[in-house]
C-alpha cells in the first residue's frame, strides 16, 4: 500500500487521458487537485464513486478543486466510461502503471478468497503547492464527495 502521507510532496506524473492528451501534475500548479485511483472503469463500485464525484463536481469547482481519475484501463475504455456517465473531469489511462506505482496504490488484494495484484481504491487531495493534504484509504464509493469535502 501507499507510503505517501499528509505533508508529502505529490509524485510528479505524466500520462495520457481518455482523449490522448498528456496530463501532468504541473498542469494543476496553483490549484487544489483530487486524484482518485479506481480498479476498473464501468464496474459497479468504480461507477458509483465516479458518479458521486460527478454529481458534486460543481461544489468541488466552487471550492477551487480539480478532479482527476486514474486506472490502468486503456484510453478507449476510459473514453467509453467518461462518455457513458457524462463525467466532467479527465480520466488517465495509466496502462503502464507509472502513475499508479508512483503513488504506491498497486499491490496484493483479496477478493472472494483469491489473492491477486491490483489497484487499491485510494484518493489523494493535493494542495496548490503540490503537497498532499489528505490520503483517503477507506473510500466510501457512494459518498466519496462528502469524505473529501
Amino acid at each position: 500500500m501507499t507510503t505517501l502521507k499528509t505533508g508529502d510532496k505529490a509524485p510528479e506524473f505524466s500520462a495520457v487521458d481518455q482523449d490522448g492528451n498528456t496530463i501532468t501534475l504541473n498542469d494543476y500548479k496553483g490549484k487544489k487537485l483530487v486524484v482518485f485511483f479506481y480498479p476498473k472503469a464501468s464496474t459497479p463500485g468504480c461507477t458509483a464513486e465516479a458518479c458521486n464525484l460527478r454529481d458534486h463536481y460543481q461544489t468541488f469547482q466552487n471550492q477551487g478543486y480539480e478532479i482527476l481519475g486514474v486506472s490502468a484501463d486503456s484510453e478507449k475504455r476510459q473514453q467509453n466510461f467518461k462518455n457513458k456517465y457524462e463525467l466532467p473531469y479527465p480520466l488517465l489511462a495509466d496502462e503502464d502503471k507509472s502513475v499508479i506505482e508512483a503513488f504506491g496504490v498497486w499491490g496484493p488484494k483479496r477478493f472472494m478468497g483469491k489473492e491477486y495484484d491490483g489497484i487499491h481504491r485510494t484518493t489523494f487531495v493535493i494542495d496548490e503547492n503540490g503537497i498532499i493534504s489528505e490520503v483517503i484509504l477507506k473510500v466510501k464509493t457512494k459518498e466519496h464527495a462528502a469524505q473529501i469535502l
